[in-house]
């Protein structure tokens, strides 16, 4: 009743290569492909590599320099009550 047989399934098959044409269904197929073993390829290699603590890595690991931060003076009620008047 909702299964689904195997005469649709061959229907479904000829429309999607009449849609598409068959050197895209190729192309698609070897993309697909590339991609799950580039895939596979990357979970492998994840594995085996050894895992480091945090305590391994090196300070000079980061690409930035520490800046200070500065305080700045609070600035008086009057100033930001003429400053939101301005926005609005």
């Amino acid at each position: 009743m909702g299964g689904i047989s195997i005469t649709k399934i061959l229907i479904l098959v000829v429309l999607v290569v009449l849609l598409f044409g068959t050197k895209k269904l190729r192309g698609l197929g070897s993309d697909l492909g590339a991609s799950i073993k580039g895939f596979k390829k990357a979970m492998s290699d994840d594995d085996t590599q050894p895992k480091t603590k945090d305590a391994d890595i090196s300070p000079t690991d980061a690409d930035f320099t520490a800046k200070s931060v500065e305080i700045k003076p609070e600035a008086k009620a009057e100033d930001t009550k003429s400053q939101n008047k301005e926005q609005v």
